[in-house]
């Protein structure tokens, strides 16, 4: 995996999606309780066209996005990579640049080890 976070403290977006609404609230559920997230948002199923092994796919998934540090992302990446059913997972992370200094606070303490 790679990340190369401006600092520890910055706050990030992880971004992933699994397969059904059960699995996502497991994911959820495990990562909050292990302070890896702050939070996170399950979205709406949706429809993702992709090419798989040489053929043209379209699966339901249910969009994931958690709130974190980057002294936290990389746990929190392997931890949904061992917790995901597929061979190769989305997990993309990206870098906020600003928000409410309250909420950037309360993910820092909801994350911190």
């Amino acid at each position: 995996m790679q990340f190369e976070p401006h600092s520890e403290d910055q706050i990030v977006l992880v971004l992933s999606t699994v397969p059904d609404e059960t699995l996502a609230k497991r994911i959820a559920h495990i990562v909050i309780e292990e302070n890896l997230a702050a939070c996170v948002n399950l979205g709406r199923p949706s429809l993702s066209m992709y090419m798989w092994q040489g053929s043209l796919e379209g699966t339901e998934e249910v969009p994931l996005t958690f709130k974190t540090t980057g002294a936290r992302v990389m746990q929190l990446m392997e931890r949904i990579k061992a917790l995901h059913p597929y061979d190769v997972p989305e997990i993309l992370v990206v870098p906020v640049i600003a928000g409410l200094d309250s909420y950037v606070n309360w993910v820092k303490e909801q994350t911190s080890a």
